[in-house]
């Protein structure tokens, strides 16, 4: 009888929660559309063409049977290494939705803690194309912890500043007219752990690459910053970095040589 309730109420979940079912996938085949190239990052040992084993999950995020984005995820650490998705020029009012738990992942919501962080979205809920997009976003494996006053200040100027210059330059080659930038917002595991389970990461970073079509050519853009709390009072801001900044500092952070977008995002590409 026990098992037969049971049985009886996963049913109900899934029947009431129909939109919660991230894919953990070998490969980001299903959802290689979310990269430039439709190639994803290659991380040497971590992330490259061999699929080694380790403590990595590729996850194709699935909501509503559509694929809405990508996510490199660390099981170790319990939070994930990057996000990547695609900005289209419309911004979304943030839906009021709760965080869906990947039982297959993590059993717990592991944000019922005294430490001053909130659930930093990787994939920014305003940057998706459309409502559904935006609840997408809302899986704790595309959030981490974020110190409040970072994620609300710097950081939130910082994603505010890259849709006004995405806005302006980045377009569909093949579409002149329509706004298109392909994008990777990541974060580096710290020294602390939230509750003793959840690494708090010491930096996130964000990069896009996009056709430019002014000066007809494929152009890139990156930030890095620390996970620090803030004074609100001093307006801190993040300063832009080239792609190849951003690479140098996470091939040093990880001790392997990192390539983000295919072919440093030019319009000539390779595969891997």
């Amino acid at each position: 009888m026990r098992l037969f309730i049971v049985s009886v109420l996963t049913v109900l979940l899934a029947l009431i929660f129909p939109s919660a079912m991230p894919e953990v996938v070998r490969a980001f085949t299903k959802c290689r559309e979310f990269f430039y190239k439709e190639q994803p990052p290659v991380i040497p040992g971590i992330l490259d063409s061999r699929s080694l084993e380790n403590n990595y999950k590729e996850i194709c995020q699935k909501y509503r049977n559509v694929y809405r984005f990508a996510t490199f995820y660390d099981t170790a650490n319990r939070i994930p290494v990057f996000s990547a998705y695609k900005y289209t020029g419309l911004l979304i009012l943030r839906p009021s939705k709760n965080f869906f738990i990947e039982t297959d992942l993590d059993k717990c919501n592991y944000f019922n803690s005294h430490e001053r962080v909130n659930r930093g979205h990787l994939f920014p809920c305003s940057y998706a194309p459309d409502k559904l997009t935006a609840e997408s976003t809302f899986t704790l494996t595309n959030i981490v912890p974020q110190k409040n006053s970072f994620n609300s200040g710097s950081w939130n100027r910082m994603e505010n500043e890259i849709i006004e210059t995405m806005n302006k330059y980045c377009y569909d080659d093949n579409d002149n007219n329509r706004v298109l930038a392909y994008m990777l917002t990541g974060a580096i595991p710290g020294d602390t752990k939230l509750n003793e389970r959840v690494n708090i990461p010491s930096y996130m970073w964000m990069a896009f690459c996009c056709y430019n079509r002014t000066g007809n050519s494929w152009v890139s853009q990156a930030y890095w910053a620390k996970n620090v709390g803030e004074d609100i009072n001093k307006g801190k801001t993040i300063s832009k970095k080239s792609l190849q900044d951003l690479q140098e500092f996470l091939s040093q952070t990880w001790k392997k040589k990192v390539t983000l977008f295919n072919n440093n995002c030019t319009k000539k590409h390779t595969t891997h």
